[in-house]
């Protein structure tokens, strides 16, 4: 499946990709370098830490590119009065009679710890292009789900302060 991206979110993957390049990589050569100074390789633990350093910013490199090359550019552009990217919502859910603030991103920057859900998820799909005062059902699985009622929406943009998902 192609990831789904903002323009803000290719600009922050590219900028990613070139301090990897520039920065990251020369400081993984260079600590390779200077632990397979220090002898014996067989048992030399510096050295194998250093090129399992230097192989995992090589393969995120090539992650992220092909990230870029697959990617679909998505609009932040939704109407005033629905539920759009990077918008807090408000969720009333019934069955914990709780509301909840949440934010709706691209799969790439979601994490639920930070309320950050993304619009792929089945909450972020169910109550996305919503309006306020809806309710809404959130399928779980084939058998079962719940149901949110959306309280407010606030069109609060991105601001950049969340980070792109590392695996």
């Amino acid at each position: 499946m192609r990831e789904q991206l903002t323009k803000k979110d290719v600009e922050r993957i590219e900028k990613e990709i070139e301090h990897r390049k520039l920065v990251v990589r020369k400081e993984a050569i260079e600590a390779v370098k200077e632990a397979r100074a220090h002898g014996d390789l067989s048992e030399n633990f510096e050295y194998h830490a250093a090129k399992k350093d230097k192989n995992k910013n090589e393969s995120r490199i090539r992650y992220l590119e092909r990230m870029l090359k697959t990617a679909e550019i998505i609009s932040e552009d939704s109407a005033a009065d629905e539920v759009g990217l990077n918008n807090t919502v408000t969720l009333y859910f019934e069955d914990e009679e709780e509301c909840e603030d949440f934010r709706l991103v691209t799969s790439i920057r979601g994490n639920s710890l930070k309320n950050l859900i993304s619009i792929e998820s089945p909450l972020g799909r169910a109550v996305f292009g919503k309006k306020a005062g809806e309710r809404v059902y959130v399928p779980v699985n084939e058998n079962a789900g719940y149901y949110v009622e959306i309280r407010s929406i606030e069109k609060t943009g991105d601001d950049g302060s969340d980070t792109i998902r590392s695996f």
